[in-house]
């Protein structure tokens, strides 16, 4: 259950009202006028709560759950408890968040601290909350229904549209950003990149980074993670992308649209991602590389080579997934023959199978 110290819930929602709001099939057509309160795991639920499951390792708990309803997709009916709702999903995770997001919405209370300072040229639309500490410098727009929270700056001549977060202790500069983006706290947007000209005798010698950040619409950027602004031309974020905490993107990179970064993720200069990346958390990206469109990183990898679109790779350097996998069995096969380790006749023969596959 939320703790409502921390969260102001919404409602109640009769379960028509539920089936409109998740996209999903009420089981019992008979059930429509009934009252849920809340969300709620399967464990913590009861009869006046939704929960959901839509994974294998679930099921028990499934079918002893006390939820009023339940959002399952068709293939788990058979675990639904009887006395409880099936709430049937083509998406189930994607329809508990829009239901969770109807529960508790996020919410701003409008206004301006009296200890925010506010440049006489910035434009504020209406209904933005401006929390005590933060800074908002001259020549910027900030779209209606923005949240500047505590101790975040705003750095001078920076666009942002309707219904933006910009979380406490985050920095933004240089950067033009879309609708519903949210800079989580800590985060530092638009700073200068890693550019200099190295030089045997002179050493470093910064090059200015004359570029932008440009954020598309439907964005999250995570705590402490950085974008840097470009050299020249500008570091793009494409609209519906997630980017976690403490994952680095260097100058002039672009990612397209609906991209998934995982935390600790650092992206070399110059990249750029097509559309629906999926990337693990801690790999690393050199310079310069072409991503293609829903490729997939697994996590941990070294990505030195550009990835065609579609290839799931794994691995340092990152290489296409059933390759990786094959290198380790046989890594594995070879150290326990090494070690005296005897080998049954079935690993005999997947040890000859991997020898010839990479003959």
């Amino acid at each position: 259950m939320a703790d409502k110290r921390f969260f102001d819930k919404k409602g109640p929602f009769t379960l028509e009202e539920v089936a409109r709001i998740a996209d999903v099939k009420v089981s019992d057509a008979n059930a429509l006028g009934r009252v849920m309160q809340d969300v709620a795991s399967l464990d913590e639920a009861g009869p006046d709560d939704v929960s959901w499951a839509f994974i294998p390792s679930v099921r028990e708990s499934l079918r002893q759950t006390k939820a009023g309803a339940v959002i399952v997709p068709e293939k788990f009916l058979s675990f639904v408890p009887e006395g409880t709702i099936a709430l049937i999903a083509v998406d189930p995770h994607r329809s508990y968040g829009l239901l969770a997001q109807a529960f508790y919405p996020y919410s701003i209370t409008p206004g301006i601290s009296d200890k925010a300072f506010i440049d006489p040229t910035a434009k504020i639309g209406e209904g933005c909350q401006i929390d005590a500490g933060a800074f908002v410098g001259a020549d910027t727009v900030i779209g209606s229904g923005c949240h500047i929270q505590a101790n975040a700056v705003v750095q001078a001549g920076v666009h942002m549209g309707a219904g933006c977060i910009i979380g406490a202790n985050a920095v933004v500069s240089h950067c033009d950003m879309g609708n519903k983006v949210y800079i989580y706290p800590g985060a530092m947007i638009g700073q200068d990149g890693f550019g200099f000209a190295m030089s045997p005798k002179f050493g470093p010698t910064k090059c200015p980074q004359l570029g932008r950040v440009k954020i598309g619409d439907d964005v999250e950027i995570g705590a402490c993670t950085t974008v840097d602004r470009g050299a020249m031309g500008d570091t793009e974020i494409g609209s519906g992308t997630r980017i976690d905490n403490l994952v680095q993107v260097a100058h002039n990179v672009k990612l397209g649209k609906c991209c998934v970064i995982v935390a600790q993720v650092g992206i070399a200069g110059s990249c750029t991602f097509g559309d629906f990346v999926t990337v693990g958390g801690q790999v690393g990206f050199a310079g310069h590389l072409n991503i293609g469109t829903g490729s997939q990183v697994g996590a941990q990898s070294g990505v030195m080579r550009d990835i065609p679109a579609g290839m799931t790779v794994m691995g340092s350097p990152a290489q296409p997934k059933l390759d990786w996998v094959r290198q380790q069995l046989l890594i594995q096969k070879l150290g326990e023959k090494k070690q005296g380790v005897p080998l049954s006749w079935k690993d005999k023969i997947k040890l000859w199978v991997l020898k010839r596959s990479h003959k």
